[in-house]
C-alpha cells in the first residue's frame, strides 16, 4: 500500500466515528455507517432552523434556504438538470412504490412492463402489482451460466406496447455492473422509458443520470454513508405528465412537491449536504489531478479513488475465496472497477451460508447470509438450498487489515 493510499484511508475512517468501535462492518450494502459531516449537518438544522417552511420570520426563510440548497446538492450529486427533477423519501422501495402508482394512471389496460428477475423487490414488486388493473408484465432473465443480463434477451420482449423497463444499475447480490447506458438507449429506441434501481451502486459510483438518459433513477441515502433516507430522479417531461400523491391543492406543475405528501423530512434532507462536504475533501486525495472548486469536478476527483481503492479490497478477498475449491462465488469472480463492485457473494457446498455467518460474528465482524430481498434471484439459482448466499459487501472505508481478518474468521468456519 502506498503512503497516498494509507493517508487516504487514515481520512476516510476518521470521518467515520462508529468506526472507532470494536466491530467491523462488512454488510454495507444493507446500510452503511454514517458520516459526522452529514451528523453535523443534521445538527445544525435542528438546533438552529427547526422550524416549519414557508413562514415569513426569518428562522422559516433560513430553513426553505437550507432545504433548496440541499435539494440543488442532490441534483449536483447525480447530474440533474434541476432540482425540480429530485424527489426524496423516506426509502427507495415507498418511492418506487409511489413512481408505479402516480405513473400506471397515464397507461392502459395490455400495456406492458418488463421487470427483471435479479433486482432487489423494491423494483420489482411495484411494477407486478400493476397487473390486477390490465398491466402486462414479462421477465427479462439473468442467464444462469454467464450471470448476466443479455441484450438480445431483452430485445426479445420488447414491443410497441412496452411502457417501461425496470432493471437494477448494480446487483446487490452479483456485484455486477450494468450497462445502463446501452440499456436505456435499446429501450427509448422501442418508444419506452427505464426505471433503475442504484441503491447498490451509489456507494460505490459516482451517478450521471444525463450522460446515460435515463428516465427514472432511485438509491438510499443510509447506504451511502447517510440517513434512513432516499432520493428518486425523474426527467421534468416525465414528472410533470404524471399525476401527482399530494393534496388535491397542490398544483401539478409544483415539482417535486405534488409526490411528496407531508413534504420532505427537512433535516435529513438537509444532512445529505455533509456527503458533498465529504467528497469535497476526499478530492484532495486525487494528486494526479489539479485541485478544483467545483462541486461536480471535485466529486468526480472523490468516486475515482473510491472506485480504485476498493478495487484494492475486493482484490483481496475475491484472490482469497478463488483459492478455495468448496467456494463458489455468485457473480464476477474477479475485482474489476468497471464491471463490478465490491459486493461479494459466495455458498460453500455442504455448509448452510447461515452456520458461516454465525462464526464470523463471534469475531465482531458483521456480515450477512439470507436472500436480501433478492428473493427471485436467490431462487432461480437454486440457492435456497444453502439458506441463501454470505454475503461481504465492502465500502472505502473497509481495510486490506479489515479484509485478513475476515479471512482468518472464514478459515475457522468452513
Amino acid at each position: 500500500m502506498t503512503d497516498q493510499t494509507s493517508l487516504l484511508i487514515n481520512f476516510v475512517r476518521d470521518q467515520f466515528p462508529s468506526l472507532a468501535g470494536d466491530w467491523t462492518f462488512f454488510d454495507n450494502a444493507g446500510g452503511s455507517q454514517t458520516l459526522k459531516q452529514v451528523l453535523d449537518r443534521i445538527n445544525e438544522y435542528l438546533l438552529t432552523s427547526d422550524v416549519q417552511l414557508g413562514a415569513s420570520y426569518q428562522v422559516s426563510q433560513l430553513a426553505g434556504e437550507r432545504v433548496a440548497q440541499a435539494a440543488q446538492a442532490m441534483a449536483t450529486l447525480i447530474n440533474a438538470k434541476s432540482p425540480s427533477e429530485v424527489v426524496m423519501g423516506p426509502s427507495t422501495t415507498m418511492l418506487m412504490r409511489l413512481l408505479s402508482l402516480c405513473i400506471a394512471q397515464t397507461w392502459r389496460p395490455g400495456d406492458q412492463v418488463i421487470v427483471t428477475n435479479c433486482d432487489h423487490e423494491a423494483n420489482i414488486g411495484a411494477w407486478v402489482d400493476l397487473k390486477k388493473q390490465g398491466i402486462e408484465v414479462k421477465v427479462w432473465r439473468i442467464n444462469p451460466d454467464t450471470l448476466q443480463l443479455q441484450l438480445e434477451d431483452l430485445a426479445a420482449l420488447l414491443s410497441d406496447r412496452t411502457r417501461l423497463v425496470a432493471f437494477t444499475h448494480a446487483s446487490n447480490i452479483l456485484g455486477t455492473i450494468n450497462p445502463v447506458k446501452e440499456i436505456t438507449q435499446l429501450v427509448h429506441q422501442h418508444g419506452a422509458m427505464v426505471c433503475v434501481d442504484a441503491v447498490a451502486y451509489a456507494p460505490h459510483r459516482l451517478i450521471d443520470v444525463q450522460d446515460w438518459d435515463v428516465d427514472f433513477y432511485a438509491f438510499s441515502f443510509y447506504k451511502v454513508y447517510g440517513p434512513h433516507y432516499a432520493l428518486l430522479y425523474g426527467k421534468y417531461e416525465h414528472l410533470l405528465a404524471m399525476p401527482g400523491i399530494n393534496h388535491y391543492f397542490i398544483e401539478q406543475t409544483d415539482i417535486p412537491y405534488k409526490f411528496q405528501p407531508g413534504n420532505v423530512n427537512f433535516e435529513l434532507s438537509y444532512g445529505m449536504l455533509g456527503f458533498c462536504d465529504y467528497l469535497s475533501e476526499l478530492a484532495q486525495f486525487g494528486a494526479s489531478t489539479p485541485k478544483s472548486t467545483d462541486l461536480r469536478t471535485q466529486m468526480v476527483q472523490a468516486y475515482d479513488l473510491i472506485s480504485a481503492y476498493e478495487e484494492l479490497i475486493g482484490d483481496r478477498f475475491l484472490k482469497y475465496l478463488n483459492s478455495k475449491p468448496q467456494v463458489r462465488i455468485i457473480g464476477q469472480p474477479q475485482a474489476n472497477r468497471h464491471s463490478r463492485v465490491p459486493t461479494i457473494s459466495f455458498v460453500v457446498e455442504g455448509v448452510s451460508s447461515e452456520k458461516i455467518t454465525l462464526e464470523v460474528d463471534r469475531h465482531n465482524i458483521g456480515i450477512r447470509f439470507g436472500d436480501f430481498y433478492a428473493k427471485r434471484l436467490i431462487e432461480y439459482l437454486e440457492l435456497d438450498k444453502f439458506n441463501g448466499v454470505v454475503r461481504v459487501s465492502m465500502v472505502h472505508y473497509n481495510t486490506i487489515e479489515e479484509v485478513d481478518r475476515l479471512i482468518e474468521a472464514l478459515e475457522q468456519a468452513w
